[in-house]
């Protein structure tokens, strides 16, 4: 039978990129507090007689050939537990491609619970996230949901404590924001020496090498001891500390406004997108918005509101001009795992 499991996107609360030679394997050391939210693309796992992987989706713009994420999670899953069959993938989009949402890397994970399922398999905690860190450098945060530290190139994830569920609205553009030439850009910034990086505030010391195996343990291990309570039981206790009401959210926010977290890649992203920086301008000017950023590398803006109906009202305001956009709610790590493990 085949097996639907829904694939949540993410937004960045904030993120910090290192300089060009950060790392010696050419990657940018990152940090970053991602954040899973309720939009979600949907995906179809079927196993059927034959051999190989089979991509299916009606978006045009979603490969379906070896550099899907989900086909090479498929192939990975199938050699690991030595089936036989067709793995046939269907993809509902829903979610912006190129939208910094992390779709494809959701879909990555989605289809590794999918093929678990139905397969009647599992693998290892550890063997999960060791393939997730392969596939991409966003996909390990989807083996957690909810907020999650990212660091290294973002592969290296901790689970932190929930925040309260905040109201949301994701505005996104049909702008496709190529993250490779983003971090060109960042790159070239630093090169230039115009003052863009590193010169508005000191930045943290980068991981120093033989540091970042440690790291990429810990986080696996981290991730096997959630397993052994939170993806096995899904009853006990969450690991983050429950909402108990408005003013715990309220507090957070007046804390990442007053702190001046933000997204560096607006620093290059919005002079090479200047519609992008017009729909955050546009964000901003709706009524009970509290906090508006670029998440990832863009092309989607999202703002954090006050209350449901503010953003209800804003999403509305925001299409009446012909901005896409939606309102959503964030998502917390026990009702994340809850939705794609049952």
């Amino acid at each position: 039978m085949p097996v639907t499991v829904p694939s949540f996107a993410k937004i960045n609360l904030g993120l910090y990129l290192g300089p060009p030679e950060g790392r010696a394997d050419g990657f940018h050391e990152l940090r970053t507090v991602y954040q899973t939210v309720a939009l979600a693309d949907s995906i179809k796992i079927d196993i059927k007689t034959g051999t190989g992987v089979e991509i299916r989706c009606k978006d045009r713009r979603v490969p379906q050939d070896e550099s899907n994420t989900c086909w090479k999670v498929a192939e990975r899953v199938m050699k690991a537990f030595r089936a036989r069959g067709r793995v046939v993938i269907t993809i509902e989009k829903n979610l912006p491609v190129q939208g910094g949402m992390g779709a494809g890397s959701s879909n990555a994970v989605a289809t590794l619970f999918g093929l678990e399922r139905a397969l009647k398999q599992k693998l290892e905690p550890a063997d999960r996230m060791k393939l997730a860190e392969e596939i991409g450098s966003d996909v390990p945060l989807f083996l957690l949901g909810g907020t999650v530290l990212g660091m290294g190139r973002g592969e290296q994830v901790f689970p932190l404590a929930d925040l309260p569920k905040l109201d949301v609205v994701i505005a996104s553009p049909e702008v496709g924001v190529s993250t490779p030439k983003a971090f060109k850009k960042w790159d070239e910034l630093f090169v230039a020496g115009s003052g863009g990086a590193g010169s508005s505030r000191e930045r943290a010391q980068l991981t120093v090498s033989g540091q970042s195996d440690k790291l990429n343990q810990f986080s696996r291990e981290v991730y096997s001891w959630l397993c052994s309570g939170l993806c096995s039981g899904l009853g006990g206790s969450a690991t983050g500390v429950p909402a108990d009401g408005r003013d715990r959210a309220e507090a957070l926010l007046l804390d990442l406004v007053r702190t001046g977290i933000e997204n560096d890649f607006e620093r290059v992203v919005f002079p090479q997108y200047p519609a992008l920086r017009d729909v955050k301008r546009a964000v901003e000017r709706t009524d009970g918005v509290r906090y508006v950023s670029l998440s990832g590398s863009g092309s989607a803006i999202y703002g954090i509101y006050d209350s449901s109906a503010a953003a209800e009202k804003a999403a509305e305001e925001l299409k009446a001009k012909d901005i896409p956009a939606q309102a959503t709610v964030t998502l917390q790590r026990p009702e994340y795992l809850k939705a794609v493990l049952s």
